[in-house]
């Protein structure tokens, strides 16, 4: 377990600048789960702690030691790829205890670590199999034996279920948030889900453009958005957005509904200007009970099971609306759906989006 701090850490292609000047620190124990779309700096971030890209500026330090130019092997982690980078020709036995042998661990020793991780990870029946013969689930667990049986400080996930499929990744992603729990290894774990983020994380850091957006908890990110790029980027379906000006002390969209100042807004926003209003899907009602409406047509219905996703056309504009399972949705007809001034958001309507309310 260490603590690992990254101090204004950048990296250069040429003219290209990839990460920017990253201020960071993940405390011991904690598992931070760095999110973004691709080409936002994160896997390359992951790489640079490993040791496996050199810096261009800025530092690396676990548990206050200067790591920016240590080779990866004195660095003392851990890395689980998204290939899984096991050796074809070895058994799963063999690949666990790689590591542990370059170190001149002895084989009594190599013996009881294998089998305790073998069955911490439940794959002691797989110990004399090779890759090619296991499935991509056991794989991964093959990887992450790997990687704990060096009893490293700090773990790095890159990726590593998004070569699985849907099942098998929310099984997997369950998996790793209990070992954690078990081993308390500080954790560093990239990935472009943010249901994996929201999920795994004891705290989130969000990127775009090689630079960090906003940091938190994953309910502080969902609750407190505080940007457009973030309120857009968290949550599952994504929230609406709607353009929208501040007009006589409440807010009309570009559909002409108009909509009551929230309370967080007064004195914030002047009049005329140009804002983003976003609500998400579970914060409509169906009728007209709320303080403001909006009537859509429906255009597409999912059904879900305990709720069902309506899709409806709001004078030109997508916007998506959860509703109960059982309400009979007719294509082409009009729904009215209402919503509290409280529930929504209101981001400055140029390209930052930073948030007014």
């Amino acid at each position: 377990m260490a603590t690992l701090e990254l101090r204004q850490l950048a990296k250069n292609y040429g003219s290209v600048t990839a990460v920017n000047s990253i201020d960071l620190t993940i405390e011991n124990s904690e598992f931070v789960v760095l999110v973004g779309p691709s080409g936002c700096g994160k896997s390359t971030i992951l790489r640079m702690i490993a040791g496996l890209e050199k810096i261009s500026d800025g530092h690396v330090l676990i548990d206050d030691l200067e790591c920016s130019n240590l080779p990866p092997r004195k660095r003392d982690v851990a890395m689980v790829f998204q290939d899984y980078a096991l050796y074809p020709h070895m058994n799963v036995k063999a690949n666990i205890s790689f590591g542990l042998k370059m170190r001149g661990v002895d084989k009594q020793a190599r013996e009881k670590k294998i089998a305790e991780i073998a069955e911490k990870l439940e794959i002691t029946e797989l110990l004399l199999r090779t890759p090619s013969e296991l499935s991509g689930g056991q794989r991964q667990r093959v990887a992450m034996g790997r990687a704990i049986v060096r009893e490293p400080k700090l773990f790095l996930f890159d990726e590593p279920l998004s070569n699985l499929d849907a099942k098998l990744r929310n099984s997997m992603r369950a998996y790793i948030k209990r070992l954690h729990q078990q081993f308390r290894t500080t954790s560093v774990y990239v990935t472009h889900d943010q249901v994996e983020a929201m999920t795994l994380a004891d705290r989130i850091v969000i990127l775009n453009k090689g630079e960090i957006v906003q940091i938190g908890t994953p309910l502080e990110i969902y609750e407190n958005p505080n940007c457009r790029f973030v309120a857009e980027f968290i949550g599952s379906p994504p929230i609406n957005v709607l353009s929208s000006d501040v007009q006589n002390n409440g807010i009309v969209l570009a559909s002409g509904d108009r909509i009551a100042f929230p309370s967080k807004l007064q004195g914030v926003a002047a009049e005329g200007r140009a804002v983003d209003v976003a609500i998400r899907p579970n914060k409509f009602s169906l009728g007209a009970d709320g303080q403001n409406t909006l009537t859509g047509i429906i255009e597409l219905a999912e059904q879900l099971g305990e709720d069902q996703l309506l899709h409806l056309n709001v004078h030109g504009k997508t916007i998506t609306v959860f509703v109960p399972s059982h309400y009979l949705a007719e294509i082409g007809a009009e729904l009215l759906c209402s919503f509290s001034s409280e529930d929504i958001y209101v981001f400055g309507g140029d390209d930052m989006g930073v948030r007014l309310a």
